[in-house]
């Protein structure tokens, strides 16, 4: 009974908010678009999504089945186009994994003798093939910061046979010198030193297994950020495509410095070694022994995508494509509050994709636009992989990729944020976009923390396509110290049951930043050619700037 009433106030709501549509046709059009972003449907998307009806969005729980419905309900009322044949779904499967250390003996021989060590206070570890049993005998290696990177003349895998071993890594990429300041992208971090990019690797290099020697520093965050991830909670990986080693995990610094002293090893004398392009990998007396065991289901979750056919006769078989992802943590726990709401992140991004989309289907671009709700983000990146890895649109074809994560619920700004669109043709034609709306581009900041990695943008990029994510400006209009208060509280909101809607909030900032991601897309649909990569700066097979 409770699913046949949910799903009844679901429809409903999706009936009454398509009826709504026509109510907002004759408002005031903007210069720059005709296609102009109104509040009221945004508010109304953002209301639902958030609310404790969707049980916080959570893969493979109700509330993700019931956002999924709702954004083809709502997709098909906006007028989108499926984009998968006659469905607005694309599935994506994926492997739910959870280490069972109790039902395991795996550990760490070194110098001859076991390490004693506990899972989760000093190691973790679980398969990166979604396969439940791994039985292992391997010899280990330290591959320093585990990076091959040609255009950086870096190879840590010098006359290394990788197969049938487990491969130690530092976190993070090799320090800027005095002599080679830029080297890595000097103070800012690339995607070498991302840990995902770690895992990707030692799979390439046909690894046994990789672990990774976590410290504050290098990772960003203390290992309780690791232990909540990987010990305490069901890890998330695709299930099929390129999948990870058998067996991937993290160990803390004093457990590094136990097994390299008992394998006859200085950890500091090579992780200095490490700093230079000339490091050799080191084959460690030691071994990587036993069961490794774990529990692994497979789910279909879905991405869902709509799309606006282009106008031009040749241009419309090319696409931009706006995206945003649809989950969150869904319900933690078993007392109190145990919905993860996830208002900003990222029922504001989906929420806004809906608001974009009905005014992109009443003005149509010369290219075809793709509106694109990606699932599992928070898991991984792994509906936009999924995306990336089986396009639904040819990834030759595809123009850009937009990408709306947590909005501006606090007020109007002064600016737009626009990191990582230098790296291609759109920096030019976002500011382009910028200065015909009176906006300003906020100021790049060195990426300390390799944010350009870690939102859905990258599965794009790393595909070739010019991508990025639409920021919040900072400068705001009006009210500045209450403003910038609002922002600076949401950081102990942030992946929080505490992240909810206010009916109380300002969504001028948020309209204001769909209206530039939507301008923005709009001039790259009409523009004569598809933005480019920057020389140099491409990822995987991208295009980079014409002659």
């Amino acid at each position: 009974m409770h699913k046949i009433v949910s799903f009844v106030v679901l429809t409903a709501l999706a009936g009454s908010l398509a009826l709504a549509y026509p109510a907002h046709a004759a408002a005031k059009k903007q210069a720059v678009s005709q296609a102009t972003v109104k509040e009221a449907p945004l508010r109304a998307h953002l209301a639902f999504l958030a609310s404790d009806a969707v049980e916080g969005r959570g893969t493979g729980q109700r509330g993700g089945e019931l956002t999924v419905t709702y954004l083809e309900t709502q997709a098909l009322a906006a007028g989108l186009k499926p984009a998968n044949g006659a469905s607005f779904r694309q599935p994506v499967k994926i492997a739910g994994v959870r280490a069972l250390p109790q039902q395991s003996n795996v550990g760490i021989v070194a110098g001859g003798q076991a390490l004693p060590l506990q899972f989760g206070a000093d190691w973790v570890w679980g398969p990166g093939d979604a396969k439940a049993d791994h039985a292992l005998d391997a010899e280990m290696v330290f591959v320093g910061y585990g990076i091959s990177a040609a255009e950086e003349g870096w190879d840590d895998f010098k006359g290394l046979d990788a197969k049938g071993k487990v491969l130690v890594m530092m976190v993070n990429d090799p320090a800027p010198t005095a002599a080679e300041p830029k080297r890595f992208n000097g103070a800012g971090l690339t995607y070498y030193g991302r840990w995902t990019y770690k895992l990707e690797e030692a799979a390439r290099q046909g690894a046994a297994g990789v672990l990774l020697i976590h410290t504050d520093a290098s990772a960003s965050y203390g290992w309780s950020v690791v232990q909540n991830s990987w010990a305490n909670a069901e890890r998330f990986q695709l299930a099929e495509g390129e999948l990870g080693a058998g067996f991937e995990g993290w160990m803390t610094d004093a457990t590094a410095r136990k097994l390299f002293a008992a394998a006859g090893q200085d950890l500091d004398k090579l992780r200095a070694a490490a700093e230079d392009k000339n490091f050799k990998p080191v084959v460690l007396n030691a071994r990587v022994k036993g069961e490794a065991r774990a529990a692994v289901r497979t789910l279909n979750e879905f991405n869902v995508a709509g799309v606006v056919p282009g106008t031009d006769p040749k241009l419309k078989d090319e696409v931009v494509i706006y995206s945003a992802h649809w989950d969150h943590m869904g319900k933690q726990g078993e007392q109190g509050d145990t919905i993860f709401n996830g208002a900003v992140d990222n029922a504001s991004g989906t929420a806004a994709l809906l608001a974009m989309a009905q005014e992109a289907v009443r003005n149509p671009a010369k290219r075809s636009q793709m509106f694109l709700w990606v699932a599992a983000e928070e898991q991984g990146l792994l509906g936009s992989a999924a995306y990336a890895s089986k396009p639904l649109w040819p990834i030759e074809k595809t123009a850009a990729n937009l990408n709306l994560d947590s909005l501006n619920f606090v007020g109007l700004a002064k600016d737009v944020n626009v990191p990582g669109s230098e790296r291609t043709d759109l920096g030019a034609m976002a500011a382009a976009t910028a200065k015909s709306m009176g906006l300003q581009i906020a100021p790049v900041k060195p990426d300390l923390a390799g944010g350009y990695f870690r939102s859905d943008h990258f599965s794009f990029a790393k595909a070739g396509v010019p991508a990025f994510s639409v920021g919040a400006g900072h400068s705001w209009v009006k009210d500045v110290e209450a403003n910038d208060a609002k922002q600076k509280a949401y950081r102990a909101r942030y992946h929080q049951v505490s992240d909810e809607y206010d009916p109380s909030w300002d969504l001028a900032g948020m309209v204001q930043q769909a209206q530039f991601t939507l301008n923005l897309g709009r001039a790259v649909a009409d523009a004569p050619k598809m933005p480019a990569w920057k020389a140099g700066d491409a990822f995987g097979k991208g295009r980079t700037a014409a002659k």
